[in-house]
């Protein structure tokens, strides 16, 4: 089955373009490849597909919008970005700095 017949399955006749854009992505290269793009793993984005992911499927929409549909946002200090460099800066921002002793 491909990855746009198991998300078309779990999803139906609602399923947002973002899924279909991640399935099709699968489907012309492969699941691990796109997990590797998007920088999670391939059983996340299986349990995306399946729409049975239990974690923040507006995170992953949003790399998804990023990486696979090329959206932008504007970001203050950057200027207009794609969506997922935009998460990847923010995600860094929450960490906190590390000084070595």
């Amino acid at each position: 089955m491909s990855a746009r017949e198991t998300a078309s399955a779990a999803w139906g006749v609602g399923m947002p373009e973002w899924v279909n854009a991640l399935a099709e992505a699968c489907d012309r290269t492969s699941q691990n490849r796109v997990a590797h793009q998007l920088g999670r793993s391939a059983a996340r984005v299986s349990t995306v597909l399946r729409n049975s992911y239990a974690g923040n499927m507006a995170r992953v929409e949003e790399l998804v919008r990023g990486a696979r549909m090329h959206e932008t946002t504007t970001c203050p200090s950057l200027g207009e970005i794609e969506r997922q460099v935009c998460s990847m800066w923010r995600d860094r921002a929450k960490k906190p700095n590390v000084v070595n002793s």
